[in-house]
């Protein structure tokens, strides 16, 4: 008799073939500050490329919230001595005949560069730009919904008006100085992603758990991009707990969030976990 193949795969059925979609989760808030970093830089590149007053608009708007993020008075400091912890891990590696001298070289190199870079950043992070009267005040106003309408800010109005290379070129200008935090936490979040051997593994009716055991400071689940549904994680260093919350997909705005948060899915989830740590 020909197998079923909907009754034997439900959805959420994890295979190495398939298209993954990741989620992660910091366990501690310096990796949750560099992951808001990377995003924030990234969604920045993506709007500063573009060409339309809209797409530099939020380019402006991403820049403000990157000077939020990045104005915790350890950043810096933090990222340095990183950045020399993980040298020094990888020089250890010197002359180990399992070891690409070519690639530890390279990774050595950029880890000296970021670092150097990052020296290089004098006073309080972001200055620059706090003591620009008009990005402050473009600031001020968008931090109310609709505030940055041309009757409040005819300046802001007649730059978004201006040629789009002269945009781009002053948008750059402001972002640039904070890129050394951007290839700094770059660097960072590789080392970190790459120091986790995955593990296929289910959550028997969509539930997870593992008490002690391994520490981490930052989990990766891994799951089809066609599963309908998202991992709610919680962790200390006593438990781990993910429990998978089904999804309606197209029909999701139909009910609420609340309905939404209530459904825990009904099937075996396979899913990859990784735990990652400095």
């Amino acid at each position: 008799m020909p197998v079923n193949q909907s009754a034997q795969n439900p959805p959420g059925v994890f295979s190495p073939s398939s298209r993954l979609i990741t989620y992660e989760y910091p366990l501690n808030e310096r990796i949750r500050t560099l992951l808001r970093l990377e995003d924030l830089f990234e969604r920045s590149r993506h709007f500063i490329a573009r060409s339309d007053p809209h797409d530099h608009h939020m380019a402006l708007l991403t820049l403000f919230e990157i000077l939020e993020v990045a104005s915790r008075a350890d950043l810096k400091s933090d990222l340095l001595q990183e950045l020399e912890r993980q040298k020094q891990v990888l020089l250890s590696f010197k002359n180990n005949p399992d070891i690409s001298e070519d690639a530890l070289s390279g990774v050595v190199k950029d880890i000296e560069q970021a670092a150097a870079a990052l020296f290089a950043m004098t006073g309080k992070i972001g200055q620059y730009l706090r003591e620009n009267d008009w990005l402050m005040s473009i600031k001020q106003r968008t931090g109310i919904p609709g505030g940055a309408c041309e009757f409040d800010l005819p300046s802001y109005h007649y730059w978004l008006n201006r040629p789009a290379e002269e945009r781009t070129g002053q948008l750059a200008a402001w972002t640039g100085p904070l890129y050394p935090l951007r290839d700094g936490t770059a660097i960072i979040l590789r080392i970190l992603r790459e120091s986790g051997k995955p593990l296929a593994v289910k959550a028997p009716q969509g539930m997870f758990q593992q008490i002690g055991g391994k520490t981490a400071q930052m989990l990766r689940v891994r799951l089809a991009k066609d599963a309908p549904c998202v991992p709610e994680i919680s962790a200390n260093k006593y438990a781990l707990n993910i429990r998978f919350l089904g999804q309606n997909g197209a029909h999701a705005a139909a009910h609420s969030a609340e309905d939404n948060k209530s459904r825990t899915a009904d099937w075996d989830v396979d899913f990859e976990l990784t735990f990652c740590n400095l």
